[in-house]
């Protein structure tokens, strides 16, 4: 075959190779553009937060150290601080350095509602995180660990409920103080008239005023109430019993059907304390002069929340702090 024949046959062979080619590329299905990694879900809490600028904080009126109003009426205290180490960790994360924060004052009886209803994102105050209040929401790492026990007037140191048998005792409605007076008071038939107080130092005046003979109630919520007397109470007034009658774990109330923003909130306290500054932040609410008026509680850490700092967690089970 000569030469130009061949060149001839070769022109058409790759004419009729570009063609099918073609063919196939247009028949086939276009590759799809590489997915960028699909990013996680907030969650309901932070959702909303990104979308309105807002987090609402619940707070303690006059729940010192946890949760109080200083000289200028602000919230502050111990459990407010380590909500406002979540927020500043929030501002970074969600990249909103102007995240507005509403503060919301709640008491004994309204807290738990507003946290369950959504009203609140976080409740920073003195709740006891309990497997019963578990079901209507969801609670931080344990923030702080205490005994309620009892206080009365005029030298008379009781130990149990059995001593007050038909006698006045008074508690703070809406609290597992109350709750467990009136189970105890119940079950072992003591007759005992059970007072309630709008508050912890309403309950404390009850007590003071004689219209109770004990107050039951967390220690560290009796101590403060009694360092905030001053000298208008002396130790010889008051007598609080050795003996721990529960153990109470307090945690942040969070929303219960949110496991992402706990785990968030959970992640900011126990990076504290890893970082050993939650002895710090311990030190300035229990250890020091609290502001405005300068008691000292004088109250160093115990071994239950020490174990928790070292071994983080939000169990409500009493008998994971004993």
């Amino acid at each position: 075959m000569n030469a130009p024949l061949v060149r001839a046959v070769a022109a058409v062979v790759l004419a009729l190779l570009s063609a099918a080619f073609a063919a196939v590329a247009m028949a086939a299905p276009a590759r799809p553009a590489p997915l960028r990694p699909a990013q996680p879900p907030e969650g309901p809490t932070l959702t909303r937060i990104r979308e309105t600028g807002v987090i609402v904080l619940g707070y303690r009126p006059a729940s010192a150290p946890f949760s109080y109003l200083d000289a200028q009426l602000r919230p502050t205290g111990y459990s407010v601080e380590l909500c406002e180490r979540v927020i500043a960790s929030l501002r970074v994360r969600l990249k909103m350095p102007d995240l507005e924060v509403r503060r919301v004052a709640v008491g004994s009886a309204t807290r738990m509602p507003m946290v369950s209803n959504g009203t609140l994102d976080m409740e920073c105050g003195i709740t006891t995180n309990t497997a019963e209040r578990a079901r209507s929401q969801a609670f931080s790492v344990t923030i702080f660990v205490a005994e309620t026990k009892l206080m009365t007037r005029h030298g008379e140191k009781l130990q149990s409920l059995a001593e007050l048998r038909g006698r006045p005792v008074v508690s703070t409605i809406g609290t597992t103080s109350i709750q467990h007076l009136a189970k105890v008071n119940e079950q072992q038939g003591l007759g005992i008239r059970i007072v309630a107080g709008l508050d912890d130092p309403d309950a404390f005046q009850l007590l003071r005023s004689g219209r109770a003979d004990a107050f039951m109630m967390d220690d560290v919520i009796i101590r403060s109430l009694l360092a905030q007397q001053g000298a208008a109470a002396s130790p010889d007034d008051y007598v609080i019993s050795d003996r721990a009658l529960t153990v109470e774990p307090y945690a942040i109330g969070l929303n219960r059907d949110d496991p992402m923003f706990k785990t968030m909130v959970d992640d900011v306290l126990i990076g504290l304390y890893r970082s050993g500054e939650i002895h710090t932040i311990y030190k300035r609410w229990f250890e020091s002069p609290l502001p405005p008026n300068g008691i000292n509680l004088k109250l160093p850490m115990n071994a239950a929340f020490r174990r928790v700092v070292a071994q983080p967690t939000d169990s409500p089970d009493p008998e994971r702090y004993r």
